[in-house]
C-alpha cells in the first residue's frame, strides 16, 4: 500500500495543524486561556493540549500573559494569541481622502492615518498617495516599515473588473482607472494586496462584527455619496461577471425618468429617486428650510431633524414618509430578484433616520413586496468600510500566519 504524504488529510501533521488553529481561534474569541480550559474548549487531553501550547509559543503565535487569579487551587498559567505575530492594513479610498488602518493579527487597530487628497489626481499620484497613506498608518503603528505588513485590502468605489484589471463604476474617482494601476501598485508595495468593492467590504464589516452575524443570505443597502448594495448569498459576496453586481444606483425604478447611457452620466434611475441629492428636494418641496452642504451632510442632518421632531411636525414625518417610500421602491426589486433573509440599512444618509426611518420603509416594503425579509440598520461604526477591510485582511493573514502545517 502506498504511503500517505505529509499534508494528506488525517495524518498527524495535518491534524496537529487543525488542532493549532483551533485553539488559535479560541483564544482570539474568549481571550487569554489556561491549558486547561484550552483542552476542555478543544477536546484534547492536557498533555496534548501542553504539547499544542508548546509548539504555538516556540512558532511565536502565542505568549504567557499572567496566570489566574481569586479560584481555588493554585493558580494557572494564561495564554494568548501574540499580538505582533502579524500586522494587516486597510484602505478606505473616496475622491476626497485616503483613511489607512493598521492592526495587529489580535484584530486591534494599532496604527491609523487620513491623507487629504483634494482635487484631481496627477499621473503616477495615486500610487504616491496609496503609499503614503499606508506609510503613515504604519508609522503610527510603530512598525519598522512597509514590509512588516502581511496583507492589505483597498476598499474604493466601483470595483475592478476582473477581465480587464481596470476600475469601473467609479467615474468620480480621479487617477484611479488606469489600466496599469494594479501593476503599478504591485511594483510599489512589498506585501499582496486585494481590493474590494467599499460597500462589499461593509457587508463584510457587517456579518463578522455587526447587524449581519450569522445570516447567509442578506443584502446592504448603503447611502453615501452614491446609492450602492452588497449581496451575500450563501455566505459570499457575490460580485458579478465585471464586479457590479450592486451597483443598484443604475437600478430603473418608477418615480424617476428613464436614465439612458448611465454609465456616461454616472447615476441612474433609483440614485435619482432615492440618492442624498433627493432628500434635500423632498425638503424643500415640503417647505424644510436646507443648508447649503455637502449633500452628505445636508441629507444626514435633514433625516437626523425629522427623527427629532416628526412627532410634533407634519412636514418632518412627510419627509421621512416620502424617502422611505423611495427606498421600498428599489429594495422591493432587490427583494423579488434575490428573496433575501435579512436586509440592512447602512450609510450615514440612512442611518441618521433611525428607527423612524427603518420602520417606514419596512412598512412599505410590506406593501410592495412579495416576501418580508426582516429590516435592520447597520450597527458597525464609525468607519465601516476601513473596519470591513481589515477584516478581510486579517482572515487572509490569519489563514497564513496560523497554517503549522508547512
Amino acid at each position: 500500500m502506498a504511503g500517505t504524504t505529509p499534508g494528506t488529510p488525517g495524518t498527524p501533521r495535518v491534524l496537529r495543524a487543525m488542532n493549532d488553529r483551533a485553539a488559535l481561534e479560541l483564544l482570539l474569541e474568549h481571550g487569554p486561556l489556561s491549558r486547561t480550559r484550552i483542552g476542555k474548549l478543544t477536546g484534547l487531553s492536557k498533555p496534548t493540549a501542553s504539547q499544542l501550547l508548546a509548539r504555538l509559543e516556540a512558532a511565536g503565535l502565542v505568549v504567557e500573559t499572567g496566570t489566574t487569579a481569586g479560584r481555588p487551587g493554585p493558580n494557572a498559567q494564561l495564554y494568548a494569541v501574540n499580538p505582533r505575530a502579524a500586522h494587516a492594513a486597510a484602505l478606505d479610498v473616496t475622491p476626497r481622502r485616503i483613511r489607512a488602518a493598521v492592526a495587529d493579527v489580535t484584530g486591534r487597530v494599532v496604527g491609523e492615518f487620513l491623507l487629504p487628497t483634494p482635487g484631481r489626481t496627477a499621473e503616477g499620484g495615486v500610487v504616491r498617495q496609496v503609499v503614503e497613506a499606508l506609510a503613515g498608518a504604519v508609522k503610527d503603528a510603530g512598525l519598522g516599515g512597509l514590509g512588516e505588513v502581511h496583507r492589505l485590502v483597498i476598499g474604493t468605489p466601483g470595483a475592478f473588473d476582473p477581465a480587464t484589471g481596470r476600475l469601473r463604476y467609479a467615474s468620480h474617482l480621479p487617477g484611479w482607472h488606469s489600466p496599469t494601476l494594479l501593476e503599478e501598485l504591485a511594483v510599489a508595495l512589498p506585501m499582496p494586496f486585494e481590493y474590494e468593492n467599499d460597500v462589499n467590504l461593509v457587508a463584510v464589516a457587517e456579518q463578522r462584527l455587526g447587524a449581519a452575524q450569522g445570516h447567509e443570505d442578506f443584502v446592504l443597502l448603503w447611502s453615501e455619496t452614491g446609492v450602492g448594495a452588497a449581496l451575500v448569498l450563501g455566505g459570499r459576496l457575490h460580485r458579478g461577471f465585471t464586479g457590479g453586481a450592486g451597483e443598484v444606483g443604475f437600478l430603473p425604478v418608477p418615480g424617476t425618468p428613464l436614465v439612458r447611457q448611465v454609465a456616461k452620466a454616472n447615476s441612474g434611475g433609483f440614485q435619482e429617486l432615492a440618492g442624498v441629492q433627493a432628500i434635500p428636494r423632498i425638503a424643500k418641496a415640503l417647505g424644510i428650510e436646507t443648508r447649503e452642504q455637502p449633500y452628505v451632510e445636508t441629507a444626514a442632518g435633514l433625516l437626523a431633524h425629522a427623527v427629532a421632531h416628526h412627532a410634533g411636525d407634519e412636514r418632518y414625518a412627510r419627509l421621512l414618509d416620502e424617502y422611505a417610500e423611495r427606498l421600498a421602491t428599489g429594495l422591493a426589486s432587490l427583494v423579488a430578484v434575490l428573496d433575501p433573509e435579512l436586509l440592512v440599512l447602512a450609510g450615514d444618509a440612512i442611518t441618521a433616520g433611525g428607527e423612524p426611518l427603518r420602520a417606514r420603509v419596512q412598512s412599505q416594503l410590506a406593501d410592495l413586496a412579495a416576501s418580508r425579509p426582516r429590516l435592520v440598520l447597520a450597527t458597525v461604526e464609525p468607519t465601516p468600510v476601513l473596519r470591513g477591510a481589515l477584516e478581510s485582511a486579517l482572515a487572509a493573514t490569519r489563514d497564513e500566519v496560523f497554517d503549522t502545517s508547512r
